[in-house]
């Protein structure tokens, strides 16, 4: 009796160059056009803002260097899924699927789609966040909304019928919001400086320690997504060697950038500008250019914001294949596209909840919640490499972690940092997050009393 075909399986399609623009896209969206003003404005000292980002990004090679390993390790979909499920059973890697596909990956498409629609909305003012286009009661339905839920659908309808479709889109924008911010960092070079700006000023004395965590925070949310592609590790060529190159290389890139691009903005604005500002990227256009400068920024704004959430919809939609693989999310969503290698299931299933979320108008309240449950799995996932070199020394390691262990010890003590430093000063999102968190452990004990989608049947 001939042995049944194995169903499709994911293709394995994308270079370290592709891994590398996928990190860039990740984490290039609207941070270091609008963001960025967080931080100046937390510690008014042109120096130390340099400092906190170049130390951001520093933590963040680290954690690429720290994922890099356990993505070599486990060259399979999913990323910290399969890390977190491997180093401490299935249940821990359940929950960090769950927060994703419930808020934090979700809500974070949706509030990347909603800053796309605001900012497209100042080209097309039919797609701006000011035009309501329906009310019920306290519910409002804008033309930002509508604009989000076409971008999320539309992109989600090229990474289905296929991994190149999706990810050359995604180099593709890539490239071009790269050399947009390069653009930009060059004729903010070779431009006068309307600004004389003192780079060692003295630091105002209410500037304490807890706006430096203030700081830091907004620098960890402008670098927030590094880790993306590692959910794509299971369509990666060679993953030993193009995982790591491309995650390392990428995290570099960025951390370059968001450097040369907030000079920029010191050459150009004074300190009074940019606390006073909530679009740091269109006054420094402005300045450099003036109304048509301010034009080009909102456009690249556009650009930069449709290409990051690109990269998301297409790493994210990994995480929630190989969990109905293994018997602890809705089984429809285990399903690989005959045709396109894709997965086709999960990628719909991700985009219609992100959608709604979109319209529902709470998903930056649940996104600022679920943020820091995030990071408590950074610190999990960061223990997890050291753990595993200890419980399992034999396996095999095709890229160990430069620095081990000092390299994942650095990530996970920031990261811990961090969590206590949101505990403090954020204390009722910080519970809520965690209670996000807590609702996956009923369905966790619900889905494993069913039997996995491929068992046999008694």
């Amino acid at each position: 009796m001939a042995s049944p075909i194995p169903p499709p399986g994911l293709l394995r399609a994308l270079g370290g160059r592709d891994i590398a623009l996928i990190t860039i896209g990740s984490v290039l969206g609207s941070a270091v056009f609008i963001a960025a003003a967080d931080v100046p404005r937390a510690v008014p000292h042109p120096l130390l803002v340099l400092v906190l980002w170049t130390a951001g990004g520093l933590v963040t090679v680290a954690g690429a260097l720290t994922y890099a390993e356990l993505g070599a390790m486990f060259p399979r979909a999913g990323g910290q899924y399969q890390y977190l499920k491997e180093a401490y059973g299935p249940l821990w890697g359940f929950l960090f699927g769950w927060a994703s596909f419930l808020v934090v990956m979700s809500g974070g498409i949706a509030s990347l789609a909603v800053a796309f629609g605001e900012y497209l909305g100042s080209f097309v003012p039919f797609f701006s966040t000011t035009n309501v286009l329906l009310r019920v009661g306290e519910w409002r339905m804008s033309g930002g909304q509508v604009a989000a839920a076409l971008a999320i659908a539309g992109l989600t309808a090229i990474n289905y019928v296929g991994l190149k479709e999706g990810a050359g889109l995604q180099n593709l924008v890539t490239v071009a919001k790269v050399g947009a911010l390069l653009a930009i960092a060059l004729l903010g070079f070779l431009m006068p400086a309307p600004v004389l700006t003192d780079w060692t000023p003295a630091l105002p004395a209410s500037t304490t320690a807890s706006a430096f965590g203030v700081g830091m925070i907004a620098v960890f949310w402008g670098y927030d997504g590094w880790y993306n592609a590692t959910f794509s590790a299971g369509e990666t060529r060679d993953p030993g060697r193009n995982l790591p190159r491309g995650l390392i290389a990428g995290t570099i890139a960025v951390t370059l950038l968001y450097v040369l691009t907030n000079i920029v903005y010191f050459r150009v604005l004074s300190m009074d500008t940019i606390a006073s500002t909530s679009r740091i990227g269109e006054a420094a256009g402005i300045a450099l250019f003036g109304s048509i400068g301010g034009r080009l920024l909102a456009a690249a704004v556009v650009l930069s914001t449709f290409g990051c959430l690109s990269a998301t919809i297409l790493t994210c939609s990994r995480i929630y294949q190989p969990m109905a693989e293994d018997g602890v999310f809705f089984p429809a969503l285990a399903r690989v596209h005959p045709r396109y290698r894709t997965p086709s299931a999960s990628l719909v299933a991700q985009g219609g909840w992100s959608i709604v979320l979109a319209f529902s108008g709470t998903y930056e309240q649940l996104y600022t919640y679920a943020v820091f449950a995030a990071f408590v799995f950074h610190i999990a996932t960061a223990a997890a490499v050291i753990r595993l070199r200890r419980t399992r020394p034999e396996a095999p390691r095709p890229y160990r972690a430069s620095g081990y262990p000092w390299v994942p010890i650095v990530f996970a003590a920031t990261s811990i940092a961090f969590v206590a430093n949101t505990l403090i000063e954020r204390p009722t999102e910080s519970f809520l997050g965690l209670g996000l968190v807590a609702l996956g452990l009923p369905a966790y004990a619900w889905w494993r009393r069913r039997p996995l989608p491929h068992a046999a049947p008694p």
